[in-house]
Formats: structure tokens, C-alpha cells, sequence
């Protein structure tokens, strides 16, 4: 934040190197004088006015200011991270989702549900990318859970992927919605992956 020196304030322990002027601020963070004034005004940069009224720039302050657009640029050329909310009532069949998935090459944060309601919860607290559960399971089943989101405005559009021992005609007579990937079970960690991926960046899966 800016502080403003009164014309009579006393300079005597003004310390030369901790800061600097407008124009060595301007070199120093490659921008116009201009510029460094507005930061100054808006509060970017913190600087004071001597007794003759020319701005002093706080070094310190350029440097965390130098810092935050480095982090910046850090984190849009970071890849992006997708939640993967898996659901089943068969921890075995979890753990080796999990493992499947942590072999490809996409960033993934996995959550695990056992049931339909459990992952209803694990919505709300995560909101992850991608739902990949079974349809028979015990209390709130898959089928149930999936009219759920899609009648739901906040997450009507969530990718969804189903893995099912079931035939697949009965799946689509149960009434799943057709752009929804049936995988069978049990399934391959290639075709997982690969629905994965295609599910995501909103590609149609094919099976291979």
C-alpha cells in the first residue's frame, strides 16, 4: 500500500537500497512509467513520496511483485488436474480402477465411493471432472445416481463413465442415456483409460 510522506515528514533514515525510483522500477519490471505508477495508486506497489514529492518504490515490493508473475506463469503452463470420483461396492474393484488410471499419462485426483449415496456426498464435497461407477449396487443404485446428476443443474453435464456386468441391451432398456460409455465388467486398463481420456476432453469413445 502506498504511504505518503507529509513535505516536512523527517528522511534522515531513508535507506537508499531498499528503494528505488518510478524509472528504476519501470527497468527493473520491464514495463512503462506509467505502469508503475498505476501499481503504485492501486496498491501493487508499495512506495512513499519525499519531501521534493517524487515517489521512492519499495525493492521488496517489486520483488514479490516480480514473484507473483512468475507463479502465474507457473500455474497456466501447469497441466491440469481432473477428479476422478470412482464408485463401486467391491473395494477390489476400486483398488484395481485406481491402478488402471494411475497408469496413464492424464493427471489424476482419484476419490473412491462404495454406494450410490456415498458419491452423491463425494460430488458435492469434490465436484470432480469424471463419475466412473457400476449400476448395481446396494441403497441408492448407479442408474438412480445418474438420473440424480442429470436432472441437476449444477451437474447435469459431469462426464460419467459406467463399468457393468450387466448385457448391454438391458443397460440402454434400464434407460441410460446413450452418449454415456458402457464398459463391460470386468474391465480391460486399456479401455478404461481410453474411455477415460475420450470422456474428458469430450471425445466419443470407441471400443476397442
Amino acid at each position: 500500500m502506498t504511504s505518503l510522506l507529509s513535505p516536512n515528514s523527517p528522511e534522515q533514515d531513508f535507506d537508499a537500497a531498499a528503494y528505488c525510483s518510478t524509472r528504476q522500477a519501470a527497468a527493473l519490471l520491464g514495463v512503462s512509467h506509467r505502469t508503475v505508477q498505476l501499481w503504485v495508486e492501486s496498491g501493487l506497489l508499495s512506495a512513499w513520496k519525499t519531501a521534493g514529492g517524487h515517489r521512492r518504490i519499495a525493492v521488496a515490493s517489486i520483488e514479490r511483485h516480480v514473484e507473483r508473475r512468475r507463479q502465474a506463469m507457473l500455474d497456466r503452463t501447469a497441466p491440469v488436474r481432473h477428479k476422478v470420483l470412482l464408485v463401486d461396492d467391491d473395494p477390489a474393484m476400486l483398488a484395481l480402477y485406481e491402478s488402471a488410471l494411475s497408469g496413464g499419462e492424464l493427471p489424476l485426483d482419484v476419490v473412491r465411493a462404495v454406494n450410490g449415496f456415498e458419491a452423491l456426498i463425494r460430488i458435492g464435497e469434490t465436484r470432480p471432472h469424471l463419475l466412473i461407477g457400476d449400476l448395481s449396487m446396494p441403497g441408492v443404485d448407479g442408474l438412480r445416481m445418474i438420473r440424480t446428476l442429470r436432472a441437476s443443474q449444477a451437474y447435469g453435464d459431469m462426464a460419467i463413465v459406467v463399468i457393468s456386468g450387466l448385457d448391454p441391451t438391458t443397460i440402454r432398456a434400464m434407460g441410460l442415456p446413450d452418449d454415456i460409455p458402457v464398459l463391460p465388467k470386468p474391465v480391460a486398463p486399456d479401455a478404461l483409460r481410453a474411455a477415460v481420456e475420450a470422456a474428458l476432453h469430450g471425445a466419443a469413445w470407441v471400443a476397442q
